[in-house]
């Protein structure tokens, strides 16, 4: 994956890896303003919680070369960032911090000077979520048997990140680590993150990888043939209710039944201490036509009524542990949580 960036800058423009295409090609969409930016996650050109912050904060920092950073303008573009999506706390916390840095930087009369610094401070987080996932990785591997199958839902690897991954980033380090790690990926209904983007990071990885659909998890786990279950987050409540792409929720009950350790791997800026539980973060629902079928294949009848809710929340009880790159917190989360918040100073709070 070193070759393949999720997302870069070059030449005054954000470009973003088209999770769409993969795994048939890979072609990136070039964002020059945070109307751009804001397109391409609502329609999940850039998916997964940490790289939607990245490119939020990019999204901030290009309409600010692009503006001179006109007070109308860039709170156009921040409202306009931060209704992309609802559910990846990352976004916010990210828009924070982006215009934290704008208030305090942008001279009176003379607003120019803070693009640059916008632009630094994009950079920055990209730099500090690598770090963020490499750590983790760390932290992670040392709960990896030294043989493992590993269940995974969704795609949380590098593609939902700046690089090495969440979920997918222990796998990576239990491996360098000399584990003998091998995966199954969940298709993860119905936008397929799991057979496009999981299936393909782990080829690129030369680690073994199966394909299975969303119902046989259940099936392999009662057969015994899953060690460990790792997901990624995209919001995790001050009680540890973590919010993740749908399907989780039954896999961490159906991992509590065959007594399978169930881990979330997340960094802090998905820790959000404002949203008490999961029963008040947002989920997003999103067109029903993704549950109709997929590209031009239409597999459900004219006229039928569809839900398509993109998360659901899994109850802290149902949680093993949560890795983050400050350390592996354990039960009570509320209590490891408020005290790793306080240890951070802070650095988690998305507000």
């Amino acid at each position: 994956m070193a070759a393949i960036d999720t997302l870069r800058w070059r030449d005054g423009t954000l470009e973003l890896l088209d999770q769409r295409e993969l795994p048939r090609r890979i072609t990136y969409v070039a964002c020059r303003s945070a109307a751009d930016v804001a397109a391409a996650i609502r329609s999940m050109v850039v998916r997964g919680a940490p790289a939607i912050g990245c490119a939020a904060a990019y999204g901030v920092a290009l309409e600010a070369l692009r503006t001179a950073a006109e007070p109308r303008r860039m709170d156009e573009a921040l409202a306009l960032l931060r209704a992309s999506r609802p559910t990846a706390v990352n976004l916010f916390w990210a828009l924070q911090r982006m215009e934290a840095l704008l208030h305090a930087g942008r001279p009176a009369g003379d607003p120019a000077p803070v693009a640059p610094r916008l632009l630094a401070e994009a950079h920055a987080i990209v730099r500090e979520d690598l770090r963020a996932n490499r750590a983790m990785g760390a932290h992670g591997a040392a709960l990896i048997p030294a043989r493992a199958a590993i269940m995974t839902h969704c795609n949380a690897g590098a593609l939902a990140t700046a690089g090495h991954g969440t979920a997918l980033g222990v796998v990576r380090s239990a491996r360098d680590a000399g584990c003998a790690v091998s995966v199954f990926a969940n298709e993860t209904r119905p936008y397929l993150q799991g057979a496009r983007l999981t299936a393909w990071e782990m080829q690129q990885e030369d680690i073994p990888v199966t394909l299975v659909v969303d119902a046989a998890a259940g099936h392999l786990l009662q057969r015994g043939r899953v060690d460990v279950v790792i997901v990624g987050a995209d919001r995790i409540a001050a009680n540890g209710d973590v919010a993740n792409k749908i399907g989780t929720y039954p896999l961490a009950v159906l991992a509590r039944r065959h007594g399978v350790p169930f881990y979330v791997a997340a960094p802090l800026s998905t820790i959000d201490p404002a949203t008490p539980s999961g029963a008040a973060i947002p989920i997003e629902e999103r067109p029903a036509e993704e549950v109709m079928g997929y590209r031009d294949v239409h597999w459900a009848p004219e006229g039928v009524a569809a839900l398509n809710p993109a998360f659901d929340v899994t109850p802290a009880e149902l949680v093993t542990a949560i890795i983050t790159e400050a350390g592996v917190l354990r039960p009570p989360f509320g209590d490891s949580i408020a005290k790793l918040m306080r240890s951070a100073g802070g650095a988690a709070r998305p507000g």
